[in-house]
């Protein structure tokens, strides 16, 4: 029976860029940043209350993955804002709203108040989109 997922990806056009954003701008901890191999990074970063999930920021490079044709698809619709998506939470989402604003964040919804519960949304800095919710209190 699985009992839980450890490593989930999202998938970047650039990794140095990602490990600002993730790390200096949203506040993550790195977790892993090693070569793998010529031209090859694993990058993995943690939320600061939920280390054991390692999140990894994965490059788009013909390789391994993704040949020529299919790497160049997918950095499209990253770009476009149609392939990433994620769910992230926090205790004052007012507050985090305010201070990630400041550092730069695109927000693409300000928090509101929905049926399901209070949400902003925002995109990392390669177009992926994320919905961030305040803890039920």
């Amino acid at each position: 029976m699985i009992s839980k997922m450890n490593h989930v990806s999202i998938f970047v056009l650039d990794q140095d860029s990602a490990f600002n954003f993730y790390v200096n701008t949203l506040g993550f901890n790195v977790h892993t940043d090693a070569a793998m191999g010529p031209g090859m990074r694993w990058l993995t970063v943690t939320p600061p209350e939920q280390p054991d999930l390692e999140i990894s920021l994965m490059a788009i490079d013909e390789g391994m993955m993704f040949d020529k044709e299919a790497a160049e698809q997918m950095r499209g619709l990253v770009r476009k804002g149609t392939f990433g998506f994620g769910v992230f939470e926090c205790n004052d989402l007012l507050a985090t709203y305010e201070e990630l604003k400041a550092k730069g964040v695109e927000f693409t919804k300000a928090p509101k108040k929905e049926f399901y519960g209070f949400e902003a949304l925002f995109k990392d800095d390669s177009g992926n989109w994320f919905s961030l919710g305040e803890k039920e209190k």
